[in-house]
């Protein structure tokens, strides 16, 4: 399985990323390992992420995400009810 998930950083700022392991990835974020982005903006929260049966749905659906407006990612982040 494969995992979009968004983060909030300390800053407001939503960070997009696609992963096999949801869980690992977030420990990476959070020790300042997994991107340059969210090392300079810890904090980050977990706000939500979704699940796909192939690393290609993931990336098409991170991309999508990524395009849409910030309040279209935050609708999307409130119906998907993790936040």
């Amino acid at each position: 399985m494969f995992y979009v998930y968004v983060l909030k950083c300390r800053d407001g700022s939503l960070y997009t990323g696609y992963t096999n392991n949801v869980e690992k990835r977030l420990i990476m974020h959070i020790s300042g390992k997994a991107s340059r982005y969210t090392r300079n903006r810890l904090p980050v929260e977990l706000v939500t992420h979704w699940k796909f049966k192939t690393k290609s749905e993931a990336m098409r659906h991170e991309i999508m995400f990524k395009s849409l407006t910030r309040k279209a990612k935050m609708e999307r982040i409130l119906k998907s009810g993790l936040s």
